[in-house]
């Protein structure tokens, strides 16, 4: 039995042009019911994030979206999760996604993917947390983001052992079984977030 209960996916509120990104979150959320994992992700119905979060329901699965009241008032909120939480900010649903997951999941997406994979990388070198981050490769998605990374190595803007924050997956098959292995995480110092 896994030790991941739950898990935060941070991904695209489009689909993107290649159907391989929508078809990546139909296996994960299949996935994810399958091994009893919880989802936990923004609360959206649309691109990636719908996807994902229907592909749950539908096989039976537990899902938690976290949403800003504001982006409730644009109907996006997807209306049929287990729980909705709503907040007052963007940096409330971040910090509660955070809270409720043991390990963080990226997957293909925008701006907004970005933003979140940044930020909960940057709190684990800041030891806010140890859960595991886990970056899906989903046909060469996550490619420039590792090199924006690597990138910032090379020129002395962070120490090698930044690439040791997170791991690189490729395919959500190989991402579900590295599930079933990885220790959950804590958040140490959620007051300082």
């Amino acid at each position: 039995m896994t030790a991941i209960h739950s898990l935060a996916v941070f991904c695209g509120s489009r689909v993107g042009i290649n159907p391989a990104y929508a078809e990546a979150g139909r296996v994960l959320g299949r996935g994810l019911a399958a091994a009893g994992i919880r989802l936990v992700y923004g609360g959206g119905r649309i691109g990636i994030m719908g996807v994902v979060a229907d592909a749950v329901l539908q096989a039976g699965g537990k899902v938690l979206g976290v949403i800003p009241e504001f982006l409730t008032q644009w109907e996006v909120a997807h209306e049929a999760v287990t729980e909705m939480v709503i907040t007052d900010s963007m940096h409330t649903r971040k910090r509660r996604l955070y809270e409720e997951s043991d390990a963080f999941l990226i997957m293909p997406g925008g701006l907004g993917t970005f933003d979140e994979a940044f930020e909960i990388i940057t709190w684990r070198q800041l030891r806010l947390h140890d859960k595991p981050i886990l970056l899906c490769d989903v046909a060469g998605s996550v490619m420039p983001f590792v090199a924006t990374i690597d990138h910032a190595i090379a020129q002395g803007f962070a120490a090698p052992s930044s690439r040791d924050l997170f791991e690189v997956i490729d395919g959500v098959p190989a991402v579900l079984e590295r599930l079933k292995t990885l220790p959950a995480g804590t958040m140490e110092h959620a007051e300082r977030l």
